[in-house]
């Protein structure tokens, strides 16, 4: 009885959460990056993305799990930036 009350979950592979980790700090840029934009955005459109970036991170976990992870989170990051411009501000040739 006593193997049934043990946490049997498998161990999580430190890479898995490395890239979780990578991945979900990208997506914290996404979110600071527009709240840095706010004043040029409706307040509708602030909070649909603030949404989808909610949902997205908190599904990360899950989605990292995918076979094609890389491809889908590298998708929805480029779907971010279309909004946020996070690429144009961190890239060192559009600094002036």
């Amino acid at each position: 009885m006593s193997r049934f009350l043990a946490d049997t979950r498998p161990r999580c592979d430190p890479a898995f959460h490395s890239v979780s980790n990578f991945y979900r700090e990208e997506f914290a840029k996404c979110k600071r990056c527009l709240d840095q934009q706010r004043e040029f955005y409706s307040e509708g459109a602030v909070a649909d993305v603030e949404k989808a970036l909610t949902k997205v991170m908190s599904q990360l976990d899950r989605l990292c799990t995918t076979a094609d992870a890389d491809q889908v989170v590298s998708r929805l990051l480029r779907q971010f930036d279309i909004v946020t411009g996070l690429s144009a501000w961190s890239d060192p040739r559009h600094i002036h």
